[in-house]
């Protein structure tokens, strides 16, 4: 079910486009640059055993982004609000991409508690001197392909081929990920040394191949949360959802697993 669902941040409102399935333990996922589509099948499995909450980040698909929005912290704050309003708790954040900066801003910055669990996907965010994230804005679409993919040849596409509306929709995405996300590039210089306050379970899932963020880079991102852990999944690169799915679905049905069931389900 796809709904409009209204939060509060800093007394201004914002309208978000959320799908909303399942019962159970609330699930926030959260999309990457790439847009919802990349974490629809990530969604639909999590909301056979829970109840998964996936917003449209303001500004991709067609949404609208309000001018104050500029920032990935303007969005970890909105999506706690959102958890405020629902009155949600024992809720995992689940983050693919850009989407995994959300989730460890808004855990850093969770002052109620609402978030008892962490699954960071090829995240990005954080800044290792040895481990550089790749400048995606200056590559080219064979060149996001090699960069992305374990299997580049099966997902790459043409723009050349695209419908008008589709490319356009991706060139907005991508207007509106430089708004939030590329200056300091893809990154907030103070969130490395903060992930040590996160205390709840954090896992991280990367893709072997992945060289936006490499799998280095994400042992190191691990390494920072009080209670973080890696887990590499083979023959996949920055979407091991897409391309890895039965073997990224079971880590994360471990790590709910682990996690317990709530005594207090929303």
């Amino acid at each position: 079910m796809t709904t409009n669902a209204s939060a509060m941040y800093a007394d201004l409102s914002l309208s978000l486009t959320l799908s909303e399935a399942g019962a159970g333990r609330p699930v926030l996922v959260l999309h990457g640059g790439g847009g919802p589509a990349t974490v629809a099948g990530l969604a639909q499995h999590i909301s056979r055993t829970a109840r998964t909450l996936t917003p449209v980040h303001p500004g991709w698909d067609g949404t609208r982004r309000p001018a104050w929005l500029t920032g990935i912290d303007d969005l970890a704050l909105a999506y706690l609000h959102l958890l405020r309003d629902r009155r949600l708790r024992d809720v995992l954040v689940v983050g693919s991409s850009l989407g995994g900066w959300i989730a460890a801003e808004m855990a850093v910055r969770d002052s109620a508690g609402s978030i008892t669990g962490l699954v960071l996907v090829d995240a990005v965010g954080v800044q290792i001197e040895t481990e550089h994230i790749t400048d995606f804005f200056a590559l080219d679409a064979r060149g996001v392909a090699e960069h992305s993919w374990y299997d580049p040849d099966r997902y790459y596409v043409d723009p050349a081929g695209l419908p008008a509306e589709e490319l356009a929709c991706r060139q907005a995405n991508m207007a509106t990920m430089r708004i939030v996300a590329g200056d300091p590039y893809m990154h907030d210089p103070t969130l490395l040394r903060r992930l040590g306050q996160v205390q709840v379970p954090s896992l991280l899932l990367w893709g072997e191949s992945d060289r936006i963020v490499t799998p280095a880079y994400g042992a190191a991102y691990a390494d920072a949360f009080g209670d973080g852990r890696l887990e590499v999944v083979p023959k996949a690169g920055h979407l091991p959802q897409i391309e890895q799915p039965e073997a990224t679905f079971a880590l994360i049905d471990a790590h709910l697993r682990e996690l317990g069931d709530p005594s207090d389900q929303q």
